[in-house]
């Protein structure tokens, strides 16, 4: 470990440091058996263990500074693969379905190399060559190869080109990530066959959430209906709560979990005097009515709402095409949540907000930008069939809407009946009509990388919006309005040379070539994509991402298999039987039926858009979900731990006007919220996964939180919004992959001071620090975040540039504050980690300091980077990035 920091490049001040604090055998022994740290531990290996085993009789003493890894409290067990299991059903099965069953299941005529590709067991045990996948190795995997026709004499299929580069890469994915196959058996649930509408039904998801009787305890614990429904599971199973957190603990876990960041020095003041005024109830109930009215608690989340409604400023896919206009979504969320707008109402906007009424251009704008929700998804822009493209469009938002609402994917049931839930095909081409009816405006133009144009959505210009592309002449715009008709005439002619040409026997070569076609058709879209952004005079119009109804409203067709080449009888268009309403909206014949889509999805009596929602905020003030599988409340995902209390909030939240804000205060409000994080051997023997909550559970802060709080002590965070975006304002409409040679970007693409929820989302070129620290996969609807502790982690907190700044702004500002070491490291404690620090904390402080100025000869320069070295090592603790 001493030879991995070394290597590291940590400085040797910053080393002798650690070594001070933890004793280098320690460190040794830490990485190879790690083990609860005292709380005196500074730095830490970011992939240390959580406190959750015992060890070294010391069950009752919390590690302030112990990373909150695995096993956590939620994940020592994983529940079901879900996210596996959806990428198999979204991107695997349909492929093996359209090209590979029919030579290769046991329904084929005549089966081919002894090959079946229809089951789990079969395609990893494979035919004559031996296995077809072999999970987590794409080499060895000869299904994957044969796709790619790597090889002569197996190509797949056969006598026809190559399948297309996303779809090999899809494979090569799914097979890395351990080829998660639910055709057999799914983890953690018995596998079932297609369920029937009445059976679905039954089940207690698909059933409307009636308010149960609240518990009535003995105890004076409880302080409210929340309280009760835990203390009365925990009595159930033998255990007790803990104590109150300290109040301190208790005020920095709110501000991270409210507002994202960590408490200032005014807050942790004021606090501790409402306390002594008052008491501890009143002067939280006070502090979290304060941080709920805070843009910054939009801000934070906000950001929640984006891991589900997959938001990202670029396409992904091959062509990775960045979307300029995607911020005005971001910023969308971001106000609407600091609002609190309804979430019925903020649901219906981002479904339906084009087909709302307004009464004003900036309304009109601002429910035109809520639509982005639709728009801003994945797209295999170098798809070359531009009907497949538009029925894989449609298959996404279908997936992302009920995904994000109903935490149900009808679309699994793209090729065939939904395997476990009570969906099927007819329920899914019932909604592909409502969006196949929408035309999805994602503002793309088609150039030598990208196949595909997306039109822009124009917004009122009264509305006022920046707008960050350039105007040009009105002369410019009409020679490029002629360069156009000429490039068209030029296609025109030539198209008609070609088959004169063919009509007479001879070359089409000769008149029109592949060269000339493509010489025209990029051509073409270049400038009609620098015209879609200005308007008659050259002037810049605003644009966004969003939807529209089509002018032609159409019933989609069933496709046999998922496949566009075998079109069946027209589905009507309709919303997924087995939920049943009363007064449930009609779809009607004038218009896509998006907006009664959104009504019945926020209907007062559905059985899941509540629950689903209340246990989003459950798990990011718990992390874990009373439902631990978040995005899947299905007959496949795991049961409700307290379903009594899952129904109660449910049921609160639609009589409390659908408020998020109200939601969350009634949370963090109740004794539950209150806890310690302590272990307890006895209350872990019994649960060890801390299902029942019987502590607060110890988390590692999400990126945009780790960051932030660096820049928050370090007094650097600038609290405004930034205009736009980097996508907008620097990277523009090109390519992701050419971002690395444009040197006026930073390497990281994090250049500002601005909150983490402002940074560049783009889709396999994450910022540094959103890419280390688990950010959520943006091409995918994730309620639940990963938690990682792995050295690369470390590495960035070690040499980041980033980190090593935010090091010299906070020393420059302890050393503005006081020119007394003790002060200093009071403040640096009470900064970063809203406490005091204690009597060995400050000495080995003071001891630092001394010892390092002593080998400086009172150079002013390096007395300060003393200092700073210091502060690195506080930013780089696990306390630090840990909330207890």
């Amino acid at each position: 470990m001493i030879d991995f920091m070394k290597r590291c490049d940590l400085s040797p001040l910053l080393l002798s440091f650690a070594l001070a604090v933890l004793g280098s055998s320690d460190v040794l022994a830490q990485a190879e058996n790690p083990t609860p740290r005292d709380q005196h531990s500074f730095v830490q290996p970011v992939n240390a263990q959580s406190d959750n085993t015992p060890s070294d009789n010391r069950h009752d003493e919390v590690s302030k500074s112990n990373d909150a890894g695995a096993p956590t409290d939620s994940k020592s067990i994983d529940p079901p693969d879900a996210a596996g299991q959806d990428f198999f059903e979204a991107k695997i099965r349909p492929v093996l379905v359209t090209h590979c069953y029919r030579c290769h299941s046991v329904d084929a005529k005549k089966e081919e190399g002894g090959l079946f590709l229809d089951s789990r067991n079969r395609i990893r045990s494979g035919g004559d060559r031996g296995p077809a996948v072999v999970p987590g190795k794409p080499a060895e995997s000869l299904l994957l190869s044969a796709i790619s026709h790597q090889d002569s004499e197996l190509k797949m299929p056969p006598k026809k080109d190559p399948l297309p580069k996303s779809v090999i890469e899809d494979f090569r994915t799914w097979i890395e990530m351990g080829a998660p196959d639910p055709r057999d058996e799914i983890k953690g649930a018995v596998a079932r066959p297609p369920t029937d509408i009445e059976t679905g039904r039954r089940f207690w998801s698909y059933q409307k959430p009636v308010r149960p009787a609240v518990p009535q305890s003995a105890t004076n614990w409880p302080q409210s209906a929340v309280d009760e429904f835990v203390f009365a599971k925990l009595q159930a199973q033998g255990l007790s709560p803990s104590l109150d957190a300290d109040p301190a603990v208790l005020l920095r876990r709110l501000h991270f979990d409210l507002i994202g960041l960590p408490p200032s020095i005014d807050a942790i003041d004021q606090f501790q005097t409402r306390i002594h005024s008052s008491n501890i109830e009143l002067a939280l109930a006070e502090e979290v009515d304060r941080l709920l009215a805070t843009p910054q608690f939009g801000e934070r989340w906000g950001r929640h709402w984006m891991d589900v409604a997959r938001f990202a400023e670029s396409s992904g896919k091959e062509a990775n095409i960045s979307f300029p206009y995607a911020f005005r979504y971001r910023d969308y969320v971001v106000d609407a949540v600091t609002a609190d707008i309804p979430y019925d109402r903020f649901i219906i906007e981002q479904i339906a907000g084009d087909l709302l009424p307004y009464h004003s251009e900036t309304e009109r704008a601002r429910l035109l930008i809520a639509t982005g929700f639709l728009a801003i998804g994945p797209k295999n822009l170098d798809e070359a069939n531009a009907k497949q493209f538009e029925a894989d469009l449609i298959d996404e938002q279908i997936d992302a809407v009920t995904r994000a609402v109903m935490a149900s994917s009808v679309a699994c049931a793209r090729c065939h009946d939904h395997k476990f839930d009570p969906f099927s095909m007819h329920d899914y081409y019932a909604l592909a009509g409502i969006f196949a009816s929408t035309k999805t405006y994602f503002g793309t133009h088609v150039s030598p990388a990208n196949r595909l144009a997306g039109d822009p959505l124009v917004l009122p210009r009264g509305a006022g919006h920046k707008i960050f592309h350039a105007s040009i002449s009105p002369a410019q715009v009409a020679k490029q309005k002629a360069e156009l008709a000429k490039l068209k005439q030029q296609e025109k002619d030539g198209m008609a040379a070609a088959l004169q040409a063919v009509a007479k026997g001879e070359d089409p070569e000769k008149f029109y070539t592949l060269r000339d076609a493509l010489r025209i058709f990029w051509s073409t879209g270049g400038i009609e994509g620098q015209l879609e952004k200005v308007d008659e005079k050259g002037q810049a119009i605003p644009l966004a991402m969003g939807v529209l109804d089509r002018e032609l409203i159409v019933e989609s067709p069933l496709l046999a298999s998922g496949d566009i080449n075998r079109p069946g009888k027209l589905e009507p268009r309709r919303f997924p039987l087995v939920v049943s309403l009363r007064d449930a909206p009609n779809v009607p014949s004038d218009n896509s039926g998006r907006l009664e889509f959104a009504k019945w999805l926020v209907h007062p009596d559905h059985p899941l858009t509540a629950r689903v929602m209340v246990n989003r905020v459950w798990r990011h003030l718990f992390g874990a979900g009373i439902v631990r599988t978040m995005d899947n409340f299905g007959l496949s995902g795991e049961p409700p731990s307290h379903p009594e209390l899952l129904d109660h909030l449910a049921v609160s939240f639609v009589e409390n006007g659908w408020s998020l804000k109200k939601l969350v205060r009634e949370i963090v409000l109740s004794r539950t919220y209150r806890q310690s994080s302590q272990f307890r051997l006895d209350a872990f023997q019994v649960d060890p996964e801390n299902r029942y909550l019987w502590r607060s559970p110890k988390r590692r802060l999400d990126a945009e939180a780790i960051r932030d709080a660096m820049l928050a002590v370090s007094g650097e965070l600038s609290p405004e919004r930034p205009d736009g975006s980097l996508v907008a304002k620097k990277i523009g409409d090109r390519p992701i992959s050419l971002i690395g040679l444009d040197a006026s970007l930073p390497s990281d693409l994090d250049g500002t001071v601005h909150r983490s929820v402002y940074l560049p989302v783009l889709r396999d070129r994450l910022p540094d620090v959103l890419d280390l620290f688990d950010f959520a996969e943006p091409s995918l609807v994730t309620g639940d975040r990963e938690t990682t502790n792995v050295p690369v982690q470390a590495l960035y907190l070690m040499n980041g540039p980033f980190v090593h700044n935010r090091a010299k702004a906070l020393a420059a500002r302890l050393d503005q504050a006081s020119p007394s070491d003790q002060r200093r490291i009071e403040l640096a404690f009470q900064l970063c980690f809203a406490r005091a620090p204690d009597a060995e904390e400050l000495q080995l402080g003071e001891d630092f300091l001394t010892h390092g100025r002593s080998s400086v000869d009172d150079d002013p320069m390096k007395n300060l980077e003393v200092l700073v070295n210091y502060c690195h090592a506080l930013l780089a603790t696990a306390e630090f990035r840990n909330v207890d």
